[in-house]
């Protein structure tokens, strides 16, 4: 973290901690409370204690750092998991970038494993927190492919709301694209529900064969090939 020469002080602990990619803001305070966190070896409980510049921070013992932010645009293939690792050893999007990169980052929200498209990967936490926390409602876009042909009663019904197992879902666009068959949906949405597109289609009776994100936020996945990956440019950040 870049500090004058006269400061006395930095951010909270909490945000320190998620500034250093440990985890995102609200988890880094659950952290402090369980007093996995320590300052200078000493265990610190409260989220806003303020961290002097030379103070040495600790994370279960390991030392705390504040790297600089790496904000990388990945377009997943189908296949890997959405973990920064996997107790299966099954391959993860973390395969794909961590050679390369060489400072710790991780995935900003999940795509199933068979799930491919735009993902964003970080290790700044409180980006992650505005891109993925409901309340900042955070536009994903997604194409469709379905088993079967999507009537348009179907179509109707989506647009006008359901209720899912865990709560009613509404969709902000709906449509089907163009000149393409009527089994292909372009969907928009900011729910971050889990397996969420995929259950809407199953509701009405469809399996979804091939689901591919296309857009988060205003960012979209142009130029990028399966399995390419490209770091966030100043522009697009803002």
């Amino acid at each position: 973290m870049k500090k004058t020469k006269n400061s006395e002080s930095a951010d909270s602990l909490s945000k320190y901690l998620a500034q250093a990619g440990i985890a995102s803001r609200r988890k880094a305070t659950e952290l402090i409370k369980q007093g996995h966190i320590k300052v200078n070896d000493i265990i610190i409980r409260e989220p806003g204690y303020k961290i002097k510049t030379r103070d040495a921070v600790t994370c279960n013992d390991k030392p705390v750092r504040v790297h600089e932010k790496i904000y990388i645009l990945l377009n997943k293939p189908k296949n890997y998991i959405t973990t920064v690792s996997d107790e299966k050893g099954r391959k993860t999007v973390m395969d794909l970038v961590s050679d390369a990169i060489g400072v710790r980052v991780y995935p900003v929200g999940r795509l199933d494993r068979n799930t491919t498209g735009l993902l964003i990967l970080t290790n700044d936490g409180e980006f992650a927190q505005k891109l993925s926390h409901p309340k900042y409602e955070v536009q994903k876009t997604y194409m469709v492919t379905l088993d079967k042909i999507f009537t348009q009663k179907d179509m109707d019904s989506v647009k006008k709301g359901l209720l899912l197992e865990d709560g009613p879902v509404r969709v902000d666009a709906i449509s089907y694209v163009q000149s393409m068959p009527r089994n292909h949906v372009k969907v928009v949405l900011h729910s971050g529900r889990n397996r969420i597109v995929r259950r809407i289609f199953e509701f009405f009776g469809y399996e979804v064969t091939k689901l591919d994100r296309i857009g988060y936020a205003h960012l979209t996945k142009k130029g990028l090939r399966v399995g390419e990956w490209r770091y966030l440019t100043a522009d697009e950040l803002k």
